[in-house]
């Protein structure tokens, strides 16, 4: 992979990371057509059973609906040939209905890392880990660990 492409491949995560932190959902949606591949490979759990383009559009409006104020910083971002990895630290306030429980008003603050491969300088393929239960003890859906 040339250096070139490496280039364009960060250029595209950064714009996707720059539109997910806008909170404005058209943004979001505008820049996952232009630069996440329609057929893309999402290998993490989804809510609803959308595939594509269309499931990483309804994670976003899921979670700008529960955490309207949501920031996801990239702590750590290595590119290497076609792929990108990040690790990220999420921070938010739910104030909208999350996984059928109502509005909390508690603050949310966990981490993910995700791996990206791009093709043609779009993201084709995506693994990703979430640490789901920091995120639902915070908000009282999951019981405190007992260490």
């Amino acid at each position: 992979m040339s250096t070139e492409q490496e280039t364009r491949n960060r250029a595209a995560f950064d714009r996707f990371h720059d539109a997910t932190n806008s909170g404005d959902p058209d943004n979001i949606a505008r820049t996952v057509d232009e630069v996440v591949a329609p057929d893309v490979l999402f290998h993490a759990p989804l809510p609803g059973d959308r595939t594509g383009v269309q499931a990483i559009k309804e994670v976003w409006t899921v979670l700008l609906r529960a955490f309207p104020d949501i920031q996801v910083a990239a702590e750590d971002v290595i590119a290497h040939g076609d792929r990108i990895v990040s690790r990220q630290t999420v921070t938010g306030t739910h104030r909208g209905e999350y996984r059928g429980m109502p509005p909390t008003g508690r603050s949310v603050r966990y981490g993910e890392i995700f791996i990206l491969r791009f093709e043609e300088g779009r993201i084709a393929e995506i693994w990703g880990v979430v640490d789901v239960l920091t995120q639902l003890r915070q908000l009282g859906m999951a019981p405190a660990s007992a260490a």
